[in-house]
């Protein structure tokens, strides 16, 4: 979301010019501040990278180029290589399993488990006509609170009886954007009241945080005493850059500050502060195990759109409001207009239009809703364009579907047999587009392989999105989500009724 270092080489695909690639990401990684240990790991990753390309999306002989993308990113540095060889489908790679004898197991996957293992995120995305890439993110080196805490301190945090004290008493306190010099406190404020289990590990990054505020991608604000006391933090996120959207998370309050109210100030200072990059609209995900993060959105004018279920591991940590889950852990979606929405032409699937068209009228939107022109879906071209992205600590993943090609049903297919069967990913939320007449044919088509209506979302990645989700053999009991307001426990009853492993 601001002015990066970047580059672009494109290559012949031949091994011989690999060390044209890595010396030019060295160069790049040393001037974005990378140690020497982990540039070595950076052209590790790009030499495996490098040579599944030239392996695998080539035929033998073949004379041709792709390209190598280098970006500095407020939070170290991302590589893309983009090529369009020959289709390739992630699911088939055979996994490389560690625990044996390198004589049994062989080399087949190492390298794909060697990007993994050494690299921050690795994602493959499949462009269509466009090709195809592979991303490597690197983050700077940096402590987590692990190296802020000493382990007796962590210790104590972890065997913490419920029922932290809570003070009573009225205290003066202030609400403000966060200095630099708190970000460590943040850190540890999340590990105290969700252990390691946060959805998004940087938040116990001190460096991290300080990175995407300078940048613009993150604005944290921060309770503090009088004395400069931290007492809690909440933050807004634009997901991508570009958004005109930003998730309302990050927010927490330390147990012996409770009910000061200070969460509800964080939030309204946080409506209300100046933002570099305007925004068209806020979202949360509140935790569908007790009511209080839902309560304190809807307090602040989100509504409720959508029940996205199983999505976090029971493991999660809630201390001082909830043990330890009994079925993975679902969460409401919520959204607010912070402009009034200009209206558009939406394509609603059939089956669900008139449970879509109350969700947008209760945001305040007034939309049309439309039938397609042709009675069967008309591609205009054979290949899709299709994002994804995983989050593994959580084990669920997002698919974006950005362009329909007569290959969708076929692509997404593909696509949920690698999520479930070798990232063994539980949860998967599928976002189409409704300003795209072919969602009206293409969400029958998914509800058929076992996706279900989940909500919907404005202002994503593809436009005004109906959500679909897809669970991977979970065993889950309705009645142990909790819902707060009308309008989420109305979600969850036409979720219930259309999902398709209830009759299971």
């Amino acid at each position: 979301m601001q002015s990066h270092g970047f580059f672009k080489l494109t290559i012949p695909n031949h091994i011989s010019y690999l060390p044209v690639a890595q010396a030019s990401v060295r160069e790049a990684a040393k001037m974005f501040g990378f140690t020497v240990e982990t540039i070595y790991q950076i052209e590790l990753a790009l030499e495996e990278a490098f040579i599944n390309v030239i392996k695998h999306a080539f035929e033998a002989g073949e004379e041709n180029t792709f390209d190598i993308i280098c970006r500095q990113t407020s939070m170290g540095i991302k590589i893309i290589i983009k090529e369009k060889g020959m289709p390739f489908d992630p699911g088939k790679i055979t996994l490389y399993d560690p625990s044996k004898d390198i004589l049994e197991a062989g080399s087949t996957g190492l390298g794909t488990f060697l990007m993994k293992e050494i690299i921050d995120e690795v994602s493959f995305h499949n462009l269509g006509s466009k090709g195809k890439e592979i991303h490597l993110v690197k983050y700077l080196p940096g402590k987590n609170i692990e190296g802020f805490l000493d382990l007796s301190e962590l210790e104590h945090v972890e065997e913490e009886k419920p029922g932290p004290v809570v003070i009573a008493a009225r205290i003066e306190y202030d609400v403000r954007r966060m200095k630099a010099s708190e970000a460590i406190e943040i850190s540890k404020g999340a590990y105290k009241s969700h252990g390691f289990t946060f959805f998004d590990e940087v938040i116990y990054y001190p460096e991290q945080i300080v990175a995407l505020n300078d940048s613009g991608e993150m604005i944290s604000t921060v309770a503090a005493t009088k004395d400069d006391v931290f007492m809690g933090h909440a933050a807004l996120h634009y997901p991508e850059p570009g958004a005109r959207i930003a998730e309302l998370t990050f927010i927490f309050v330390s147990p012996e500050y409770r009910g000061q109210g200070c969460m509800k100030m964080m939030l309204d200072f946080l409506f209300a502060t100046p933002k570099r990059y305007d925004l068209e609209g806020v979202y949360a995900f509140a935790v569908a195990n007790h009511i209080y993060s839902q309560k304190t959105m809807v307090g602040h004018g989100l509504v409720d759109c959508g029940v996205e279920l199983a999505t976090s591991p029971a493991t999660w940590i809630f201390k001082g409001i909830s043990k330890g889950e009994s079925q993975r852990i679902s969460v409401v979606l919520s959204f607010k207009y912070l402009q009034k929405p200009e209206p558009l032409t939406l394509y609603p699937p059939a089956r669900h239009r008139a449970i879509i068209e109350k969700l947008y009228g209760n945001l305040g939107a007034e939309h049309d809703y439309a039938v397609p022109a042709f009675a069967e879906p008309h591609f205009t071209d054979d290949h899709s364009v299709i994002y994804t992205k995983v989050y593994a600590s959580e084990g669920n993943a997002e698919i974006f579907i950005e362009k329909y090609g007569s290959n969708v049903v076929r692509e997404i297919k593909k696509i949920l047999k690698n999520l479930l069967c070798v990232e063994q990913i539980a949860a998967i939320n599928l976002y189409l587009g409704m300003e795209d007449q072919l969602t009206y044919f293409a969400s029958p088509a998914f509800e058929e392989s076992g996706f279900f209506f989940s909500g919907i979302m404005p202002k994503t990645r593809v436009g005004d999105a109906i959500i679909l989700q897809f669970l991977n053999n979970i065993s889950f009991d309705y009645d142990k989500v909790i819902a707060y307001s009308d309008n989420a426990k109305e979600i969850i009853a036409y979720i219930r009724e259309n999902d398709p492993n209830v009759s299971l």
